[in-house]
């Protein structure tokens, strides 16, 4: 999203309340944009800033095209400063930091803006820090503050911030716009459901691996129809080696807790809900046969019992082996 009217069509209230800012030259001095991943805080972000220091500025929409835009695009902007989590968290060393960085004189201007991203993460003695920008506000300098956990957001800070709730993503919208960038509706359906994150979505589809991972479940759900007493044997051998991670090894249960929702569906003449199997696969019409509902109800169980298990940090080859263990029943 580079312009207010591209935004004005995911997040509507949103463009409309931080443009009449911008007409009226009312700019907040702080911003809090909260909102889960994928619904544009890091744009609408970037575009308060280039409004900032567009050197063409037309009121609402930044040029893109000035060496103020292009920098603020590429992060080298020397007014615009990016703070982001260090590991887990954003911690009082980068405030001390950024508060040095404000003692002197912006390089081409006297306006400076800083970027929060992560907000939620910083701990309590740099939330308690970055109070200080926000109780003394200076009319030269915004702070825009991101965060996909508004909750975790100190009460103080919040206070001091225009506060900009951003809805989530239209699951069907979100799917329009992966197949206009090539996607084939099944795969944006999926995609969909994963994430709403619209580049994280682009780059899994075309991931090799998460290939590999959709390929397994369907062998899996295979297995389990043809050869059950097998299914121990191929965890051990394909599966444990191939999601080694802990977010493949979340990835992978969510993905086999949707093939068989899709069986369940299937069996309800429900298929406008599936979004693992087309409704015409032949594996799909073969495993409603062979599961009944009772067995399929069972199996979701499971895996979302595997699922929490995984949270709690139990082994993961363990978790596979009960799971498989389970469903084989």
């Amino acid at each position: 999203m580079e312009t207010w009217s591209e935004v004005a069509k995911i997040q509507p209230l949103a463009s409309r309340i931080i443009l009449n800012s911008i007409k009226k030259d009312r700019i907040s001095h702080a911003y809090l944009l909260q909102g889960e991943r994928g619904t544009g805080k890091e744009a609408i972000a970037l575009l308060i800033a280039k409004g900032l220091f567009c050197e063409n500025n037309s009121v609402s929409d930044p040029c893109l095209h000035c060496n103020a835009c292009k920098r603020i695009d590429s992060g080298n902007h020397p007014d615009v400063h990016w703070i982001e989590p260090d590991g887990q968290s954003i911690k009082i060393e980068q405030i001390r930091n950024l508060q040095k960085e404000f003692t002197y004189s912006g390089l081409e201007s006297n306006r400076k803006v800083y970027i929060i991203k992560g907000a939620d993460t910083l701990t309590v003695n740099a939330a308690n820090r970055i109070l200080k920008f926000l109780e003394e506000p200076s009319r030269q300098t915004t702070a825009i503050m991101l965060t996909d956990n508004s909750q975790a957001i100190l009460p103080t800070i919040r206070s001091r911030c225009q506060v900009i709730d951003l809805r989530p993503l239209h699951p069907g919208e979100f799917q329009n716009q992966l197949v206009k960038e090539g996607l084939d509706q099944r795969t944006a359906v999926l995609m969909s459901t994963l994430t709403n994150n619209f580049d994280e979505a682009l780059a899994k589809s075309h991931d090799e691996s998460f290939a590999i991972a959709r390929r397994l479940v369907i062998q899996l759900v295979e297995v389990l129809l043809t050869n059950p007493e097998d299914v121990y044997l191929f965890i051990h051998q394909y599966w444990v080696t191939h999601f080694k991670e802990r977010n493949e090894q979340e990835e992978g249960l969510d993905l086999l807790l949707f093939a068989i929702k899709d069986i369940l569906y299937y069996h309800i003449e429900h298929e406008a809900g599936m979004v693992f199997f087309a409704p015409s696969d032949e594996l799909l019409e073969k495993a409603a046969r062979l599961f009944s509902q009772e067995k399929l109800l069972a199996m979701l169980q499971a895996v979302l019992q595997a699922k929490r298990k995984l949270k709690q940090n139990v082994h993961p080859t363990l978790v596979m082996e009960q799971l498989t263990l389970q469903m084989q029943r």
